[in-house]
C-alpha cells in the first residue's frame, strides 16, 4: 500500500492512531458529565443532555481540544481530570514495531497532534513514545486544528516537508480531507480507534484497522529494501 523507497517522511496522529480513543472518550462522555453533574446538582442524563450539544457544536475547532477553554466554561479543571484517570492511557497494538520499523528506513518521523500541550504531556509521561520522534507539533503551537487546510501550510514554516514523499496516517476523516487539500499526498486512515467500539466506516481514503498493516520491513537506517 505504501510506496516505503519514496516515502522521506511520515507524519502521525496521537489518539485513535497510534494511542486508544477509548481513553478520552470515556473522559469526554462519561467522566467529564458525571463530575459536572455532581457540581451543579443534576442527575447524569441532564448533565449529558446539557453537554453534548456544547461539545459537537466546538468540534473541529481549536477549542475543543483546548483543556484551558473548557476548564474555563465549564469550571472544571479539565487537566486534573485527566490525571485522575491517566491508568486508561494505552498505546493501540503494533504501534511500537510500526515506529521501529519507520526509525530502521531512515525516514523522519514527526507526531502532529490536535492534543493541547497539557494532554500531550501527559500521555507522552505515561507511554514514553516521544523516544520515537524527531519532532512533535502540537497544533496548539501553529494556532489552527488540523482540519483547516492552512494549518499544513503553516505547519510545513515549522516543519519542511515533501507532501509527495510524505505519510500522514490519522483516524479523523475530517482531518485526512484537509490535509487531501494542501497537506501530505499519502494519506491512510485508521478504522480501529477506540477498542472499546466498532472499526469506523471510512470512504474516501485507504483504511487499516492498526498500524500493523503498513508496517515496512525492518532494515539497515538510510537502506531500505
Amino acid at each position: 500500500m505504501i510506496p516505503w523507497k519514496r516515502m522521506r517522511s511520515v507524519f502521525l496522529d496521537m489518539d485513535g492512531t497510534l494511542l486508544d480513543l477509548n481513553f478520552d472518550n470515556h473522559f469526554w462522555l462519561e467522566f467529564v458529565p458525571r463530575r459536572y453533574a455532581e457540581r451543579h446538582g443534576l442527575s447524569l442524563a441532564d448533565a449529558k443532555a446539557e453537554l453534548m450539544p456544547r461539545f459537537r457544536a466546538m468540534e473541529g475547532r481549536l477549542e475543543w481540544y483546548c483543556l484551558d477553554y473548557w476548564s474555563q466554561v465549564l469550571g472544571l479543571d479539565i487537566a486534573a481530570m485527566k490525571t485522575e484517570i491517566a491508568g486508561l492511557i494505552a498505546v493501540l497494538p503494533h504501534v511500537t514495531e510500526f515506529l521501529d520499523a519507520v526509525r530502521s528506513l531512515g525516514l523522519r518521523l514527526v507526531l502532529v497532534t490536535n492534543a493541547h500541550p497539557k494532554s500531550l504531556g501527559l500521555k507522552l509521561e505515561k507511554t514514553a513514545l516521544n523516544v520515537f520522534f524527531d519532532a512533535i507539533i502540537s497544533s496548539h503551537a501553529i494556532g489552527l486544528p488540523k482540519e483547516d487546510p492552512l494549518f499544513w501550510r503553516r505547519l510545513h514554516e515549522v516543519e519542511p516537508y515533501d507532501p509527495e514523499t510524505t505519510l500522514l496516517v490519522d483516524d479523523s476523516v475530517p482531518v485526512l480531507r484537509s490535509a487531501r487539500q494542501t497537506g501530505p499526498k499519502h494519506l491512510v486512515a485508521v478504522r480501529k480507534a477506540d477498542s472499546k467500539r466498532a472499526a469506523a466506516v471510512i470512504v474516501g481514503f485507504p483504511a487499516i484497522d492498526d498500524l500493523r498493516a503498513i508496517t515496512p520491513v525492518r532494515t539497515t537506517a538510510g537502506n531500505p529494501p
